[in-house]
């Protein structure tokens, strides 16, 4: 029975997930394609993350918190990002491309940095 309990519990996540990762993709549509690309690449980010590195439960990307971004056709890199987990802040870089709609990811490189100390949060446009 408690197999049973946990495999329901997975379903519902997955199928949360899967729920807001569409609705995520029907906002993504009514964005300028600038604006999308970065909104993909940012929600990207934080799923890889998430994913990928355990430590971690980000809840917000922020592209531009300590550099611009660059954007180069279908291609944003970013020096000077952040993403915040678990109420704290930590550098981020990435280098994403995205198909010509910029609905999808074709590649997504990424880098975590140090943790950013709060007192320079504001000066970033960082919030809690």
């Amino acid at each position: 029975m408690r197999a049973f309990g946990l495999a329901t519990v997975a379903t519902t996540i997955m199928v949360a997930t899967v729920a807001a990762d569409e609705r995520f993709d029907r906002s993504l549509e009514m964005l300028a394609p600038a604006e999308r690309l970065e909104q993909l690449c940012d929600y990207t980010a934080m799923t890889r993350i998430r994913t990928e590195k355990k430590e971690f439960r980000p809840d917000r990307a922020v592209a531009n918190a300590m550099a611009e971004p660059r954007a180069n056709g279908d291609t944003l890199e970013v020096t000077g990002g952040a993403f915040r987990s678990k109420k704290k802040w930590y550098a981020l870089t990435y280098r994403c491309t995205a198909t010509p709609d910029h609905l999808k990811i074709v590649t997504f490189n990424y880098a975590v940095g140090e943790e950013i100390p709060e007192a320079k949060w504001a000066s970033f446009g960082l919030w809690q």
